[in-house]
């Protein structure tokens, strides 16, 4: 998928995080919004992966480690055809297996996640295995920054370091904001690179928001040969809609009926500038 076509799947996914949020009545928007682009990327554009056979043996594995804001996630699986769009209605309801974080009973998520922490743990079992059994599938996780107070995020990374896992690549959404406020008032992360380059990854720093960009920083890898991979996405939390952009209130707020009804015309806006723009680079 094309850079353009892939700006305007951000678009549609937006749309579709917000609404099944206000329906369900429960979700994590601004994590949601703010990671969007990423694994928009990821599915449409990076990763192996067969929608009709998710088992796949060769297939690239994800795993979504900041299960919370799974409702991105479930966005671009229903896009891609893992299971059917309708499905998404059923989010939060009684007896559905579309629940408020990751569970393998949805076709195409690889782990139950949302205990912050065991992502990488697992994204590093599944590339050390690949290793040793001569595959060259590759294993994405992505990390929110406030999960990288975890102690268990630390263990996993030396291990991956040791393993020589080139074929990982770490994805922390460096929105700066988690439940409780500014990482950096809660428990500073800060400098971030070099913490991660110390333990032993190749690290690479990227606007989590520019399409374009991801495309480039995920052609690159592996950055070095033996070495995981270590991508620090800068986005902004709640990304695309004005009015929950960098808002800690967001991290869990619902949208009433105006406030979704607000945040789909901004969508819209910004999908009558993208088709603006787009046709008179057509016309060129």
């Amino acid at each position: 998928m094309q850079i353009a076509e892939l700006e305007h799947k951000s678009i549609q996914y937006r749309k579709t995080i917000l609404s099944s949020i206000a329906q369900a009545g429960a979700g994590h928007t601004g994590g949601s919004l703010s990671c969007t682009d990423i694994l928009n990327v990821l599915y449409n554009r990076v990763m192996r992966i067969d929608p009709h056979d998710p088992t796949w043996a060769e297939r690239d594995r994800y795993i979504h480690s900041k299960g919370h804001s799974v409702e991105v996630l479930y966005a671009v699986l229903a896009d891609k055809g893992f299971f059917p769009a309708e499905k998404l209605a059923t989010m939060g309801r009684g007896g559905s297996h579309w629940v408020g974080h990751p569970t393998r009973k949805v076709p195409g998520i690889e782990q139950n996640t949302g205990a912050l922490g065991h992502g990488l743990s697992v994204a590093v079992g599944m590339a050390l295995a690949a290793k040793q059994d001569n595959r060259d599938y590759r294993v994405f996780t992505l990390m929110g920054d406030g999960e990288l107070t975890e102690g268990s995020v630390w263990e996993a990374s030396m291990s991956a370091a040791f393993y020589k896992l080139d074929n990982l690549v770490v994805i922390i959404d460096r929105n700066t904001l988690q439940i409780t406020g500014r990482t950096e008032n809660v428990m500073a992360l800060e400098p971030l690179a070099d913490r991660f380059t110390a333990f032993g990854y190749a690290v690479r720093t990227v606007d989590g928001n520019d399409i374009a960009a991801l495309v480039d920083i995920f052609a690159q890898t592996p950055f070095e040969p033996g070495k995981p991979n270590l991508i620090i996405a800068r986005t902004t939390k709640g990304k695309g809609v004005s009015f929950i952009e960098d808002a800690a209130e967001w991290h869990h707020h619902v949208p009433t009926a105006t406030e979704l009804e607000r945040a789909l015309a901004e969508l819209d806006q910004a999908e009558q500038r993208w088709q603006e723009r787009y046709a008179t680079i057509a016309t060129r």
